[in-house]
């Protein structure tokens, strides 16, 4: 059986003794060979995990290179980094990696928990582009700055990137929804500018934008997401305009949060075709119109939350959703007759009246119906058959 490898580093800012004692909270990198146990996300510092059982390249047959690819990566690394007020680096001297002070070198079924820590300001190198191995990247809870790290896009093998609570900023690249990623964590950073027209690409499972700057309409591809994605948040960004049309036409989503967003116009439609649907929050935005039942009678809701929006009245499957023990939060709107709406000069003037929406009038149900209508035997003609 080949010998497998995960590298641990520790590198913590200020953090107390018990901390300092333990695993994560720093950096990690997985350069393993076979299947490795996975890394976890939302970790303390930098976790780079190993695979979630898939094939690795086939020049990692050894891990000789792994770990040589790996030596390369932590010098280049050591050499960007700003601060090291404990002076762990120093004892980062000659090619063997696992008798550096911090790296733990273990077989990668062994399970490696992170405690909360931050890494000083520092940039990844070029040098991780060849770590063939790595399938998981963890960089979240650190004080990362700067453009978005297209060094990490480069990584052939990678397919779950986080990135969330650091400070990097400016846009994202159109290349991050065409990497075949399964998971992409963005978000509590200072990304901003207009989210990529490619959204759609991307085959991941779980996309999370929330906590930007992000301006601009939500792309019109969002409407035809691939039935991979399972959860996508938007929610306390800058964008404006309509939830595109089209969006649960071809999605099995269970969690969409658009909240704390500056949207408006009527709900689409095809809403009513999230059949999957747990998590719905529309909340804080300036969306209009009426709850309706398709959107209300989606059978898998949990939640559904519609508050501080112009929402003008809500459908009878909507009543039916206390019954139901889902939670129904439509406080602040301009329901006539209900208790907790708005103020009634607030609701004089909706906003967004002179947007104008792309509108499919199509909810799910009349899909199955038209179908069934295309492929039933036309009466007529069968009639006249002989």
């Amino acid at each position: 059986m080949e010998k497998c490898w995960c590298l641990a580093v520790l590198l913590l800012c200020i953090i107390s003794t018990v901390a300092a004692l333990s695993v994560g909270g720093g950096v990690g990198i997985d350069v393993g060979i076979g299947n490795a146990g996975g890394g976890g996300g939302g970790g303390g510092g930098v976790w780079i995990g190993g695979g979630i059982n898939s094939p690795l390249p086939s020049d990692s047959g050894s891990s000789v290179p792994s770990l040589t690819r790996a030596y390369t990566a932590l010098q280049a690394w050591k050499s960007a980094i700003k601060e090291d007020p404990l002076r762990i680096l120093d004892t980062w001297v000659g090619s063997d990696v696992c008798s550096y002070k911090g790296v733990f070198c273990a077989e990668p079924q062994d399970e490696m928990d992170a405690s909360p820590g931050r890494l000083v300001a520092g940039t990844l190198p070029d040098t991780f582009r060849y770590l063939y191995s790595l399938q998981e990247l963890d960089l979240s809870n650190n004080l990362f700055s700067g453009p978005f790290p297209v060094v990490t896009l480069y990584i052939p093998n990678l397919i779950y990137l986080d990135l969330r609570f650091n400070e990097f900023s400016g846009s994202i690249p159109d290349d991050l929804f065409n990497k075949k990623l399964d998971a992409i964590f963005l978000n509590n950073n200072q990304f901003e500018g207009q989210l990529p027209q490619n959204l759609a690409n991307s085959p991941a499972s779980v996309i999370n934008l929330a906590n930007n700057k992000f301006s601009g309409s939500i792309p019109i591809s969002f409407g035809f997401m691939g039935s991979n994605l399972k959860e996508i948040l938007f929610l306390n960004n800058q964008l404006t305009g309509c939830i595109p049309e089209g969006v649960g036409l071809f999605t099995e989503m269970q969690v969409l949060d658009v909240s704390s967003n500056s949207l408006m116009g009527h709900l689409p439609d095809t809403m009513s075709c999230m059949e999957n649907m747990e998590v719905l929050n529309l909340a804080h935005n300036e969306l209009s119109g009426v709850v309706p039942d398709p959107v209300c009678s989606l059978k898998s809701l949990v939640n559904l939350t519609v508050a501080y929006n112009f929402f003008s009245g809500f459908s009878q499957q909507c009543n039916k959703l206390f019954f139901r023990n889902v939670g129904f939060d439509f406080s602040a709107n301009c329901v006539p007759g209900k208790n907790m709406q708005r103020p009634q000069p607030e609701c004089s003037l909706i906003p967004g009246g002179g947007l104008n929406c792309l509108r499919i009038p199509l909810v799910c149900g009349s899909i199955g119906v038209m179908a069934a209508a295309e492929t039933r035997p036309n009466s007529s003609s069968s009639s006249s058959s002989p």
